[in-house]
């Protein structure tokens, strides 16, 4: 409490000095940190502030209906300073470059009015639309920049816009749910999110997926690839148009249907925001839309990411500062969703991305390298978020581990509420690589699980999206490679099948109990599913079968999925039941290297893990807390997780009064091999 009273007294950046005194020799780089975000602060102080002009550039810019000398109708404005000439073009006006031309003023803003007197049953509710721009030494139709609706041209890889405007708005019924639990996320993707090999909608997901998450005790969504993105193989991260909803998956209002209807169950929806880059594309995306390579982006080697082959935007421009910002406020209001991960965090906030970069001190963190712009910029987007929904969550994808990620903004931190704890799915994919699970130290995975930045909250995970793609495997393939295909009924035995979904939900286990604050789960990897993700490319003819997710295999009782898919819902619940990822009292019971048992309190719960993968331990004596009996409330060999059962459910191991590891009290209990046991103290 002492060191918090003293991150509040401190105004000048140097708050999180406090927290951290390793931080006390970059004082003055914190300061300057600080003064650059309050110089960016200052540029929008005049105009209402955050909640002002810099976040409400979607209720100017793109087709806004409004009035003009007292005649209702839609204004059209665009920021092209470097353009010599734009017009409005589309059906409206046969595709006409010089029947709406727009006027420039100094700001190099665009501004055209079309009068409902005139274009009432002309611009019409889903007409398709462009901007002419003559731009230097290019002339082309493109999509104007705040455009809400995008879509595919029939028979054609190019994209037309739309005005988006119902005659009836949506009509939201459900309040958003309260969360008073640690944060536990499903990731999903919408398209791949169907049994059948196509891409998938937004009502199928409503109707089919948003149920199993439900049902599986998960309190948050978070949607991939919902901004418009011309490539579907980006898995959404090449995006074009930000203030436009994939139209591959729906319209606009059944996303919010979608939304809507999460929250009546429940469920938090997190979008995955992409703000570090944008795709290339001319003629669908941002890129020289006046001409010019640094209207949007960096020009020359800056603007250019090597290693995704995408543009970085230059975060010290006002009108790039608003367009960004106001994409924040836009998902959060107009869709309701209620927050963000933020993609790419550690390639914004590094001149170099953090490229082959190892991060092993706190100059990597405090030098040239650091890009003040665009880490000002996260600032002000986490503030934002936060002024909009006091409640609202942001994520940072960030592998640097840049100190004060995820604390507030007044202390000198960047302002997240969490920070995904990237090096976890990494070290078990590279232990499951390189070491058989009678190799793996215990005390490294244990300690590895708990090295986080104290006072920041985190994200755990044992895999996500990125470790189910082509090219890597997810931890089930690892575990039982191609007897997946062959061995998981349960009337065909197999020691491989058998030690792997074992092994899979003592990681899941561990990781869930350890690594952080909160926890997230990639769509089927819940209940191991077999097949990695290929998105249709030439390589593999276009195809959609592997991009897709076989929900039956978890459905059948004759298929072992079902038991790892029980499992999940039993793991969430602990955290239902006992608030247990927010809690943070974490302490070692028991390391014994040699018979392969760790054991470990976080809250009131006491978890003993037996990794020995043939000895079982009958009468096995470990410490427990509290002087009271201790109840199984979650065992992974139950026969209903597909163990063997060799536990009675709900067993209760009685308290004896014989001390054991400084602790007062004992109890003696059988612990199968690979297996663990969750116990809570009977009251």
């Amino acid at each position: 409490m002492e060191k918090l009273n003293k991150v509040q007294r401190r105004t000048d950046g140097t708050g999180l000095v406090a927290l951290d005194a390793w931080l006390e020799p970059y004082s003055s780089k914190l300061r300057d940190r600080s003064a650059h975000y309050q110089r960016f602060k200052a540029r929008v102080a005049n105009h209402e502030g955050l909640m002002g002009a810099i976040s409400q550039g979607h209720r100017y810019f793109g087709l806004n209906r409004g009035v003009k000398d007292g005649q209702t109708g839609v204004w059209y404005h665009e920021w092209a300073p470097a353009a010599n000439y734009l017009a409005l073009i589309g059906d409206f006006n046969h595709w006409d470059r010089g029947a709406n031309p727009l006027t420039c003023d100094e700001q190099g803003i665009w501004s055209l009015f079309l009068p409902d007197a005139q274009y009432q049953n002309r611009l019409t509710h889903g007409s398709t639309v462009k901007v002419y721009v003559d731009a230097a030494d290019t002339r082309l139709d493109r999509l104007p920049a705040y455009i809400r609706r995008v879509i595919q041209e029939d028979g054609s890889l190019h994209f037309t816009g739309q005005y988006w405007e119902p005659s009836v708005p949506y009509t939201w019924k459900n309040a958003v749910p309260q969360r008073n639990r640690g944060l536990r996320i499903y990731e999903a993707h919408v398209g791949m999110a169907q049994e059948e090999g196509k891409i998938g909608t937004f009502v199928e997901f409503t109707q089919n997926v948003l149920p199993r998450i439900a049902n599986l005790g998960y309190n948050a969504v978070q949607l991939m690839a919902v901004m418009e993105h011309p490539y579907y193989a980006s898995f959404g991260y090449h995006v074009s148009n930000f203030f436009a909803v994939s139209s591959r998956f729906g319209t606009p209002e059944e996303l919010k249907e979608l939304i809507d209807t999460a929250h009546g169950m429940g469920l938090l929806v997190i979008m995955d925001i992409i703000h570090s880059h944008a795709v290339r594309n001319i003629n669908e995306g941002l890129n020289r839309f006046d001409g010019t390579a640094y209207q949007y982006f960096h020009a020359g080697p800056r603007g250019e990411h090597v290693a995704w082959d995408s543009l970085c935007f230059d975060y010290s421009k006002y009108e790039v500062l608003r367009f960004l910002l106001s994409n924040v406020r836009f998902w959060l209001e107009e869709y309701r969703f209620d927050g963000f991960r933020f993609d790419g965090v550690t390639s914004m906030m590094y001149l170099d991305h953090g490229l082959g970069r190892a991060f092993t001190g706190y100059d990597d963190y405090f030098g040239e390298n650091v890009d003040n712009d665009a880490v000002a910029y996260l600032m002000l987007a986490n503030e934002l978020v936060h002024e909009i929904n006091s409640a609202g969550v942001s994520i940072a994808e960030d592998v640097s581990g840049m100190p004060g990620l995820a604390r507030p903004v007044a202390e000198g931190g960047v302002g997240f509420d969490y920070r995904l704890a990237m090096g976890v799915p990494d070290y078990w994919i590279k232990l499951l690589k390189e070491k058989r699970d009678e190799q793996w130290n215990l005390s490294q995975i244990y300690y590895t699980l708990l090295n986080r930045r104290a006072h920041e909250k985190h994200i755990a995970y044992a895999e996500s999206h990125d470790q189910a793609l082509v090219g890597d495997k997810t931890i089930a393939f690892w575990l039982m490679e191609e007897q997946q295909y062959w061995n998981m009924s349960v009337f065909t035995p197999d020691v491989v099948v058998d030690r792997g979904i074992a092994l899979h939900k003592m990681i899941r286990l561990i990781t869930f109990s350890l690594g952080g604050e909160g926890y997230l789960n990639f769509m089927g990897n819940e209940f191991g599913h077999p097949e990695w993700i290929d998105f249709p490319r030439p390589g593999n003819n276009y195809s959609h079968h592997y991009a897709r997710r076989q929900w039956s295999l978890a459905d059948l009782d004759h298929l072992r999925y079902k038991g790892l898919n029980n499992f999940d819902r039993a793991m969430q619940q602990l955290d239902e039941a006992y608030n247990l990822l927010e809690d943070s009292f974490i302490e070692q019971l028991v390391m014994h290297e040699d018979t392969r048992q760790l054991m470990y309190r976080r809250g009131p719960l006491v978890f003993a893990f037996n990794f020995h993968p043939t000895e079982s331990y009958e009468a096995l004596r470990i410490p427990v807390p509290d002087p009271t009996d201790y109840k199984v409330i979650l065992n992974t060999d139950d026969k209903i997780f597909e163990g063997h059962g060799l536990v009675a459910e709900g067993m209760v191991y009685p308290k004896q009064n014989v001390p054991m590891y400084k602790r007062n009290q004992s109890i003696q209990l059988y612990l199968p091999a690979r297996s663990a046991q969750v116990l809570a103290p009977v009251p």
